[in-house]
């Protein structure tokens, strides 16, 4: 019986070790079938010249601060830096009817296809920046708002996020235009003038697109591009980001008695927020490694990873603990499998011997696809169902936020052109759906096509990456010019595919 026993017990063990080996070594094959497009030469752009126009770009400070920025009054950045796209970009205004979206400064152009029983292509920037710290300007290599070109780099806020794209764009374009270029399809390219407090200028200008039936092939924004070291295997990777991640904030308020704080009571109220605090931060939103477009990228990516990471990852049904744990330990890959949780903002009592009687937290969450904005407040009730005097409420302003984007396809036209494109820039690297963490102009675009994917045609190092948002942002001449040549790559690709 004993012997019986044990070998049946060793069978159990080998079929278990097959399968793992078996899931292990199929893992790096990708599930899903993407178009292989032959991508065309862009025409002649000189890198140098976009760079300069880049840096004098960056000088015309359009930067926003709240919702509702540029303030009347203050519009004069933005009306100097649109006269100044005019007379850099002839050719291009020549060519495409110029629109300025009514209750702002956001811009739409339609370059008129010859073929109107084709979907228009729709290609989108933004022409806003976030400020700079004054604690911080003496921390740059180069003035913020100088533009300079420094050993090989153009410095400044928005070298990145995201005049880079909108020069490469009109770059792009306004080359096209040159060479006598005459589009099947109708171009379209909208600039948003406010994407950094909300966007408002591209909701505005997606809603006029809506109203008049159209219903772009693509709508193509920032977000993702080809990584020289992913953060997966340390290695070149090409990223297109097929959804972007929705944005949730809740408040939470206990309330109590006060009082002196010579005669405390227990369990105070900032001690009970405490308690949800601490319940939210150690009992996060699940992860799902099953859904799109995060298992695609971990089998693309699984081919350069470790054997047992590969391991690990192929057999999520085994080794989900260890996953958990080795992903919550990253910011970035934690970001990437689930929905964040990141308390923000307390207030407590307003002098340090009164015992506060209201407390209360900002909770902000970065929404996966996977979950739904009812889905967080669920969670949040269930873990602090039993906190006495705990109020739940929606934003200080009573924005309840939006949802993730939907996902994207991968299996058509756009997807294939942006993908070869990629493995192109990154010289065969592997090339992956993504998730972009942020928020950008092109969520509304969802109200107008399925298609929508987040993607700037250059290659980036991690030290790159480090000036968005931050100090010593920069682009170097050679993604200048790369960017230019991949916008006019993708225009042309979209439209011989006609």
């Amino acid at each position: 019986m004993v012997k019986n026993t044990l070998i049946a017990g060793l069978i159990i063990i080998g079929l278990l070790i097959s399968i793992i080996l078996e899931r292990t070594i199929n893992y790096s094959q990708p599930t899903h079938g993407v178009n292989v497009i032959i991508i065309p030469d862009a025409p002649e752009i000189d890198a140098e010249q976009a760079a300069i126009n880049l840096g004098e770009a960056i000088r015309y400070q359009t930067t926003t601060l709240l919702p509702g920025d540029p303030r009347p009054g203050q519009e004069q950045p933005w009306l100097e830096f649109q006269s100044w796209m005019q007379s850099t970009y002839p050719a291009f205004h020549a060519a495409a009817r110029k629109e300025t979206v009514t209750g702002g400064h956001t811009l739409l152009f339609t370059w008129q296809g010859s073929d109107p029983d084709l979907k228009p292509l729709l290609l989108m920037a933004h022409q806003d920046v976030v400020p700079v710290s004054l604690r911080t300007i003496d921390d740059w290599d180069a003035a913020p708002f100088s533009g300079e070109i420094l050993d090989g780099y153009v410095y400044g806020r928005g070298t990145i996020d995201n005049k880079g794209s909108l020069v490469g764009l009109l770059e792009a374009l306004n080359a096209l235009a040159v060479k006598d270029f005459r589009p099947k399809r109708t171009i379209l390219l909208m600039l948003g003038h406010d994407e950094e407090v909300g966007g408002a200028g591209a909701a505005a200008g997606i809603a006029l697109l809506k109203s008049r039936g159209v219903n772009p092939i693509m709508a193509l924004d920032e977000g993702s591009m080809v990584l020289e070291t992913s953060p997966l295997t340390g290695k070149p990777v090409g990223m297109i980001g097929i959804a972007e991640k929705g944005y949730l904030t809740l408040e939470l308020t206990v309330s109590a008695p006060g009082g002196h704080s010579s005669m405390p009571s227990r369990n105070s109220a900032p001690v009970r927020l405490a308690q949800a605090l601490i319940a939210l931060d150690e009992n996060q939103m699940p992860i799902d490694l099953s859904q799109p477009p995060v298992s695609t990228l971990l089998r693309v990516s699984a081919r350069d990873m470790p054997f047992l990471a590969r391991m690990a990852l192929a057999n999520a049904w085994l080794f989900g603990p260890v996953i958990d744990a080795q992903v919550s330990a990253s910011p970035t890959a934690n970001a990437v499998v689930r929905t964040t949780t990141a308390p923000t903002m307390l207030v407590g009592s307003p002098k340090e011997n009164i015992l506060a009687q209201r407390a209360s937290a900002t909770v902000n969450f970065r929404i996966h696809p996977n979950d739904t904005e009812d889905d967080i407040i669920a969670h949040v009730e269930a873990l602090t169902k039993d906190i006495p005097g705990l109020e739940i409420t929606i934003g200080q302003r009573g924005i309840r936020g939006m949802g993730a984007s939907p996902v994207s396809p991968t299996d058509n036209l756009p997807y294939g052109v942006l993908s070869s494109l990629a493995s192109e820039i990154g010289n065969g690297a592997p090339v992956s759906p993504s998730l972009v963490l942020g928020a950008t102009d092109s969520r509304y675009a969802s109200a107008i096509t399925d298609s929508v994917y987040r993607f700037m045609p250059a290659i980036m190092t991690a030290e790159d990456l480090r000036g968005f948002h931050g100090t010593n942002e920069r682009l170097t001449i050679e993604n200048v010019g790369q960017l230019a040549r991949g916008y006019a790559q993708i225009i042309l690709a979209m439209d011989q595919e006609a």
